[in-house]
């Protein structure tokens, strides 16, 4: 056993390392998201949390608009043809650009048609921009450390960016504003220092040369995964806005928090995604046998299961050792123990689609999986608001969702595809 397990870690020693670089910045990330997101849904009221999570995913859906989605090519180009970065950062910036009129308008629109009663003008504009400008850009640095694997950077950079949101809200707890219009200020604040640390301190030296004939090649490509992205994070973020324009700030409040202690469970499973990824371009063949793509979701499963059971114990025992709002939540999360690994499963297979070239029916897939999502949580809210009766029920939606995934996903394996580099 003993020889069998160094003769395994011989053969994938790289990956290993990899991946421990990659998780050693998410479990930083984790800690630090828990400060954040402790002192940020307890500083506000609960209204006003889901009011802020709410305005969040709306910025994190419509940051995937930014550039039209030309941080594929750019990752790509990265993990694949490193020599030609500095010509599609060049492109990059130019898509960044001329994307701005389009973020303007539909973040324009997502306001009046969801958050006009709620929230003042300038407080949502102050959070489009902290995610989809600053937060989305520090990703892209990310993203592109990642591709070289530079995991270690790539890691500490994201370490860096959540340690700077943590330190304005444990500031903003422990001051005397109060408001969401305060806190939009901080926020902002934090994300655009994160941003220039990217800029300045991680992202690789390279010459910006300016090729278009070669962004005009990657033009469907791009865009096609700009909307695949805006589609997963409708399919990820927009059931918080459902929630909001159903039931009001206060049921979006707790259904934010129980979702957001959901999400923490991804981190370790978001580091092993990329790493498949990069190997699957690499090396196609990585996951077409069955018991492969089975070990593979029941891992990821059982790593999602067991992060938000140990979560839901320790707030079992000490109710209020997150905070007396988070207490409020507390006892639903027992309710809802199946949630993340089903929606870190739906993921997983986005990214697989993604991996293999299949924008386009990943793109396809999101949308069905987006219309399924949405009726089901209509229906389970419109019928009641009482936590206590929804909660239970969100394992059962997010259980349909999963199926839908699986056989579209699978489905879509089954057919030969070109490697887009």
């Amino acid at each position: 056993m003993i020889a069998f397990a160094k003769t395994l870690y011989a053969r994938h020693s790289g990956v290993i390392h990899a991946y421990l670089s990659m998780t050693g910045g998410s479990a930083g990330r984790l800690v630090l998201s828990l400060v954040y997101f402790i002192c940020i849904a307890n500083g506000l009221s609960v209204a006003e949390f889901g009011l802020f999570a709410t305005a969040s995913a709306a910025g994190i859906m419509i940051s995937r608009v930014l550039a039209f989605g030309f941080m594929s090519p750019l990752y790509r180009v990265a993990t694949v043809k490193p020599l030609l970065l500095g010509t599609y950062s060049a492109g990059f910036a130019a898509g960044a650009l001329l994307s701005l009129p389009f973020i303007v308008i539909l973040s324009l629109a997502v306001y009046y048609a969801v958050f006009e009663r709620d929230m003042a003008l300038g407080v949502f504009l102050t959070f489009m921009a902290a995610e989809i400008i600053c937060w989305r850009g520090l990703e892209v640095v990310v993203i592109v450390l990642n591709g070289l694997g530079r995991f270690g950077r790539a890691a500490l950079m994201v370490v860096i960016g959540t340690g700077m949101r943590t330190a304005a809200a444990l500031a903003f707890s422990l001051s005397h504003w109060t408001s969401l219009a305060d806190w939009s200020l901080l926020y902002l604040a934090a994300n655009g220092i994160a941003l220039l640390i990217a800029i300045i301190w991680f992202f690789p030296k390279v010459r910006l040369r300016w090729r278009p004939e070669l962004y005009i090649r990657r033009w469907v490509d791009s865009v096609s995964v700009a909307g695949s992205e805006v589609l997963f994070y409708v399919q990820s973020e927009f059931d918080k806005i459902a929630v909001l324009a159903i039931g009001g700030p206060e049921v979006s409040g707790i259904y934010a928090i129980i979702m957001r202690l959901a999400d923490l469970t991804a981190l370790p499973v978001r580091s092993f995604n990329m790493l498949l990824v990069q190997k699957i371009m690499r090396t196609p063949g990585t996951i077409s046998s069955w018991r492969t793509r089975l070990s593979i979701e029941a891992l990821v499963a059982a790593v999602s299961l067991l992060a938000i059971a140990a979560m839901a114990f320790y707030l079992w025992i000490l109710p209020r050792g997150l905070g007396n709002n988070v207490a409020e939540a507390a006892p639903y999360l027992m309710a809802v123990l199946l949630v993340p690994s089903f929606r870190n499963l739906v993921e997983y297979q986005a990214e697989l689609l993604y991996a293999t070239g299949r924008t386009v029916r990943r793109m396809f897939n999101l949308v069905v999986a987006g219309v399924v999502k949405l009726a089901l949580l209509a229906t389970v809210f419109t019928a009641s608001t009482d936590v206590s009766s929804w909660a239970p029920l969100l394992n059962g939606v997010y259980l349909a969702l999963y199926g839908v995934s699986f056989a579209l996903t699978y489905s879509a394996l089954r057919r030969e595809t070109g490697r887009a580099i």
